[in-house]
């Protein structure tokens, strides 16, 4: 009878035998979880890396044709010969031409960016009309509040206010914020007769050359008067 009571010699004997013991794991155990449950990370995605680099181009007025024969075909054409890529997909729409570069895992996709800028650099068969070509690298960004602005005030104190709060966020350390709702800011030009006859333009004329530059206009030196300055926005010519 002796033998059936003999408690056995390894940990489940041990701890049958000192039941305080097996109280203190099962309390060190749960603490343990609370613990590390406090430091789990939790987002709404993974963190992961994305290898691709987008290159846009922008063709007013041309047709998807037109596109796909003058800018994506000899894009595509000088980055083919680069290394790393893993597959490479195109779009051409009316006025717009979209590259995709999907590189392989775990790419130096800095060394990467540079490469495919230095590529498209040396085109120089694409439409004189056409925008400079954009070259991005893809970017994640994780959704993490929407935050929404409403009052009786004039919509210009509105704008103003949604700035003022987008520079106090980036400065807090925020990677994006986008601002939506917002009618677009125009810039209004207004030119005299003479200032015209002087400078021997018409209005269509200053009109297109505000259209190719760069909208930063500074008034003390052009001598025009400017009601509202941004960059490029959408023009209104004022007779």
């Amino acid at each position: 009878m002796q033998q059936l009571f003999k408690h056995q010699q390894n940990i489940i004997g041990t701890f049958a035998q000192h039941k305080v013991a097996a109280n203190l794991l099962m309390l060190m155990m749960l603490l343990s979880g609370v613990w590390a449950l406090s430091k789990l990370n939790t987002q709404f995605l993974p963190n992961f890396a994305l290898d691709f680099i987008i290159v846009t181009v922008v063709w007013t007025g041309s047709t998807a044709e037109d596109v796909e024969i003058s800018i994506t075909r000899p894009i595509e054409q000088e980055l083919r010969t680069l290394d790393h890529i893993r597959k490479m997909n195109s779009t051409s729409t009316n006025g717009f031409s979209t590259i995709i570069l999907e590189y392989e895992e775990g790419s130096d996709m800095g060394w990467a960016l540079d490469q495919v800028k230095e590529k498209v650099a040396l085109l120089r068969h694409l439409p004189s009309d056409a925008e400079k070509p954009e070259i991005s690298r893809a970017a994640h960004y994780e959704q993490i509040a929407r935050v929404l602005i409403t009052g009786p005030s004039d919509v210009n104190e509105l704008r103003h206010l949604a700035q003022r709060m987008e520079h106090q966020l980036l400065a807090r350390g925020i990677s994006k914020i986008k601002i939506q709702g917002l009618p677009k800011e125009e810039i209004a030009v207004q030119i005299s007769s003479a200032q015209l006859e002087e400078l021997g333009l018409t209005l269509p004329q200053v009109g297109e050359q505000i259209r190719t530059m760069d909208l930063f206009i500074n008034p003390l030196r052009d001598g025009i008067g400017i009601n509202h300055r941004i960059g490029w926005a959408p023009i209104t010519r004022r007779l």
